[in-house]
């Protein structure tokens, strides 16, 4: 039983880091890098409505949002950020571009929905549609296709006594959406759009129309450009930073704590690990306010140690055996350690609902680093060190930084 728990450790211990080794690396290597470490650029966008009178709704500031997604995509550019803020702003941020000029100049031009004839020919533009008037119907076999609503029905019917026939394409920014065939004349101020169309592709198809419909004018409120070359010479520095910093915790857990410093070490590697695992997998953007928040996750994970090692070696001071005093301190620290972490739990979650852009990464980065060091750093860490002392191999309190001199009779 003594050896198999020493082969337990052993295994825990060579399974963590193995796959700490092999896997960090691709991780590192395919994180996604805000433009602060990347280079790039951010704009916060203030919209405003093309026409006079009319309102910046939030589904017009999405379909916006979800337009200028479309139009950095034909561009080339690889995992754009675009937020929505508040109620008539638009946060957009973009790495690794080079001509940010022209992305500029592509951005804040409002959206331009345009039905052409087969000669080309602009027959209506956005705004001959009712603002929101597009919407997805059912027919009587439960077809989904679109409904839409014009502002003029005499003029409709004009176009379509014209076009009996041919093809009536809708146009957005240049593209071509839909091209509908006209069956008749419609001499209403309601037409429906048919076609063989999905929910979703008749919900996406209506959401084009009611953009065009109510086009938003973007004006650049804010501004920020990061070079490349700053922005690599701050990822370097960073990660310089970083490495030191980690070996120097390492090290004063080693020097100050001896066999407990060792299993903070393995959990602390492990836990950072993990961090970057989730980050890989929920596609996230790495920015330095959330290294700040990893590195504060770090501090966190070292305070959770020391609390429950010093609660440990009181325990051995007092006399007693090395697995009762392991079990009374962890006992003792683990209320102290939720504490801290759930109060700064709370915290994050407030700076996460009332702040935004960076704010909100750095909150979000704090909040999935305290899960993960609870995991790591508390659960993970006593089942180690529990299995040491049940292993009966490490017995004298100098293992555990405690000298023979200290101890008291129980």
């Amino acid at each position: 039983m003594v050896k198999k728990r020493l082969i337990a450790f052993i295994a825990i211990v060579v399974l963590c880091l193995t796959a700490a080794g092999i896997t960090s690396p691709h991780l590192v290597k395919n994180l996604r890098l805000g433009l602060d470490l990347k280079g790039g650029f951010e704009i916060l966008y203030v919209a405003t409505p093309v026409e006079e009178g009319a309102k910046v709704t939030k589904a017009s500031l999405l379909e916006t949002a979800r337009n200028l997604q479309k139009r950095i995509d034909s561009q080339g550019i690889a995992e754009p950020e675009i937020t929505t803020e508040g109620s008539d702003r638009i946060r957009v941020k973009l790495a690794g571009v080079t001509d940010e000029e022209k992305v500029r100049e592509t951005l804040k031009k409002p959206s331009n929905l345009t039905f052409r004839g087969p000669d080309g020919k602009v027959e209506l533009n956005g705004s001959d549609f009712v603002p929101g008037g597009a919407s997805v119907e059912f027919n009587q076999a439960h077809q989904p296709y679109i409904s839409i609503k014009l502002k003029s029905a005499s003029k409709f019917a004009e176009i379509t006594g014209r076009l009996v026939g041919q093809p009536l394409s809708i146009y957005l920014d240049e593209e071509v959406q839909a091209s509908p065939v006209v069956n008749s004349v419609i001499n209403s101020d309601t037409a429906s759009i048919e076609g063989g169309y999905t929910y979703d592709s008749a919900k996406e198809m209506a959401n084009i129309i009611n953009l065009g419909a109510l086009p938003l004018n973007l004006t650049e409120k804010y501004t920020q450009s990061v070079g490349a070359t700053l922005g690599q010479q701050s990822l370097h520095q960073t990660v310089e930073a970083g490495l030191i910093g980690a070996a120097l915790i390492l090290l004063f857990m080693i020097f100050f704590y001896r066999l407990p410093g060792i299993v903070a070490s393995i959990t602390l590697i492990t836990y950072l690990w993990i961090v970057i695992v989730v980050f890989y997998y929920m596609k996230a953007t790495i920015t330095l306010p959330g290294i700040a928040a990893m590195v504060l996750g770090v501090g966190m994970a070292v305070d959770a140690n020391i609390i429950t090692y010093e609660r440990i070696k009181e325990e051995i001071r007092t006399g007693k055996s090395m697995l009762s005093a392991l079990k009374s301190g962890a006992k003792h620290s683990f209320r102290t350690i939720v504490d801290a972490n759930v109060t700064n739990a709370i915290s994050c979650a407030v700076l996460y609902y009332i702040g935004n852009g960076a704010i909100r990464g750095f909150a979000l980065t704090l909040l999935i680093s305290i899960v993960v060091s609870m995991v790591t750093n508390v659960f993970l860490s006593r089942v180690l060190i529990e299995l040491l002392i049940k292993a009966n191999v490490f017995k004298k309190p100098s293992y555990y930084g405690v000298k023979e001199s200290e101890i008291r009779a129980l």
